[in-house]
């Protein structure tokens, strides 16, 4: 049996986003030692007025937040990752999240910016603190209390907090009913999954625990085939082999870190397992399957679908 989605190709932007996947697990959980005053958690922020009129948005789930609020007018300019709704696209792009350009940020002349949480990095912080520019974060993490937390946040930086509860409520029954429906699988029959984030000199790069894969993996009902390490990390044939994953998941692109399923059945430890002997590969838009914003109950149930069929 063939198990196979696809999705709206990724485009020449596929490389921030492998980086800024990758890069995720080793976000820090507060800010930066020795930019206190310029790096603040975004609930802190809620007594004090904070000047968005003219907005830099940095994370693709902090973007679709502000969307989804409806502020979407402050907006003047955003990262590379941040690439839904389609429109925003339409705005000056300031760099990679982690690897931000001040001077691009400064040109667009913003009152400030919002970011989600392990931006940087700390020498683009230090010029935007010299220039006396907020950068408020949004905390992150890969679950459904986290995506209510962002969309808590947001709308706190942007002084519309009605907006944000109700955004939160919708969201929260969504997730739910989504988390609910998954839940309902009997263990017995939870699949393993095992997601690639690229091939590297013929190594598999896989994702490990306190990833985004993981968490959506588990919020699907599915299993991670790999465990034993945190973060994406390359893996040995033996590991895969004794994964036994029943299905490879990967993001749908184009470009050099593109892979076919022949890239990956040809693989000797991919060949070898249960996933390659049903050719269950599954792909999807790599920011809708591991944005953890608004649209991740839509990412739940169709990666469900994708694993399971219906």
């Amino acid at each position: 049996m063939t198990m196979f989605r696809n999705f709206k190709r990724i485009r020449a932007w596929e490389i921030a986003l492998t980086m800024a996947v990758m890069a995720l697990p080793f976000v820090p959980a507060s800010p930066i030692a020795g930019y206190g005053s310029l790096v603040r958690h975004a609930q802190a922020a809620e007594t004090k007025k904070l000047d968005t009129t003219r907005l830099v948005s940095i994370g693709g789930d902090v973007t679709e937040i502000v969307y989804a609020l409806g502020e979407e007018k402050r907006l003047i300019a955003r990262d590379s990752t941040s690439l839904y709704p389609k429109e925003v696209t339409k705005l000056p792009d300031v760099g990679y999240m982690r690897a931000l350009s001040p001077e691009g940020i400064l040109a667009v002349n913003p009152t400030a910016i919002i970011a989600v949480e392990g931006s940087g990095p700390p020498e683009a912080l230090a010029v935007l603190r010299n220039a006396s520019l907020p950068f408020e974060t949004v905390p992150q993490t890969y679950d459904r209390d986290g995506i209510l937390k962002k969309i808590e946040a947001v709308g706190s930086l942007l002084g519309v907090q009605e907006k944000a509860k109700a955004l939160e409520d919708k969201v929260a029954a969504d997730l739910d009913a989504a988390i609910n429906d998954s839940a309902k699988r009997p263990e017995a029959e939870r699949k393993r999954v095992l997601f690639v984030l690229s091939l590297q000199n013929g190594k598999i790069l896989a994702s490990g625990s306190n990833t985004a894969a993981d968490g959506i993996i588990k919020l699907t009902g599915a299993i991670n085939a790999i465990s034993g390490f945190s973060g994406y990390k390359s893996v040995t044939d033996e590991a895969i082999i004794e994964a036994k994953p029943d299905v490879i998941l990967i993001m749908d692109r184009e470009g050099p870190l593109s892979m076919s399923d022949e890239d990956l059945l040809k693989q000797p430890a991919i060949s070898l397992t249960p996933a390659a002997s049903h050719k269950a590969i599954v792909r999807m838009d790599g920011l809708h399957l591991l944005g953890f914003g608004p649209r991740t109950a839509s990412a739940i149930r169709e990666l469900n679908a994708a694993i399971y069929g219906g």
